[in-house]
This record gives C-alpha cells, structure tokens and sequence, in this order.
C-alpha cells in the first residue's frame, strides 16, 4: 500500500479557536472540513511544506519558529496510507483568507466533532481538546 505524507496545522486564534478548511467541490472528500496543510513534496521537510501550503492556501506567512508538532494521524484508506503530522501555530503574518474557494471557519475545539471530517482528522480532536480546552 501506497504511504502518502501530508502535513496539517491547527491555526489557534487569541480565542483559542482553531482554523478549520471546507475541502472544495471537484476533490476526494468534497465539502468535509480539514485542518489546513498539505502533501511534503519530495525534498521538502514538513515544516517548509506548512509554510509553503499556508501561504498559498490561506495568504498568510509562517516562520518555521512558530510551528510546533503536537501528535500525528495514520490512517489506512482504501488505496492508500496516510501520515499525518500536525502542528500547532498560534503566531502568524495576515489575515487567513481562501485563496482556493475553500469555505473556512474558527471553531472551538469541543465543536470541531460537529463537522463532517475526513476520518484521519478525527482522532486529532481530543489532542486539540486536551491542550486548549473545549
């Protein structure tokens, strides 16, 4: 089975909200809400994919400083195996925005179980919970 490496952030606000990404229509998990990020192109670290997916997906900039890992999803799909680190950042550049016509949202931790998310996504929520509350 194919192992697939993509790397998420949980972008928390002064409210200790999290940033959460509606996958737009035409992808594989269409309209499901995801932690923003993306897939470590070869050569890149997961830290300067982060950067690199936050400012194209969201128009915002991030110094590697400012990321700290906190825990990791693996999840068997159908046809492939993720891996999915996921940092925290509570400090970036901007204003977050969708620079890719996906819908986006501030939720607080205890609520992210209210949206539809792709099942790697979802044992991440009690990490989240356990460092900011609910």
């Amino acid at each position: 089975m194919r192992l697939v490496l993509v790397v998420a952030a949980a972008l928390v606000d002064a409210d200790g909200r999290v940033l959460m990404a509606q996958r737009p229509e035409g992808k594989a998990l269409a309209g499901l809400w995801e932690f923003p990020g993306g897939k470590v192109e070869p050569g890149e670290r997961p830290e300067e994919t982060l950067i690199r997916e936050l400012a194209e997906e969201l128009g915002i900039e991030v110094r590697e400083p400012c990321l700290a890992p906190l825990t990791f999803a693996s999840h068997a799909y159908p046809d492939f195996h993720l891996l999915m680190p996921l940092y925290i950042c509570r400090r970036w550049e901007g204003i977050p925005q969708s620079r890719e016509g996906q819908a986006l949202r501030w939720q607080r931790p205890g609520a992210l179980r209210d949206l539809p998310m792709p099942p790697a996504d979802l044992p991440l929520i009690p990490f989240l919970i356990d460092l900011l509350g609910p």
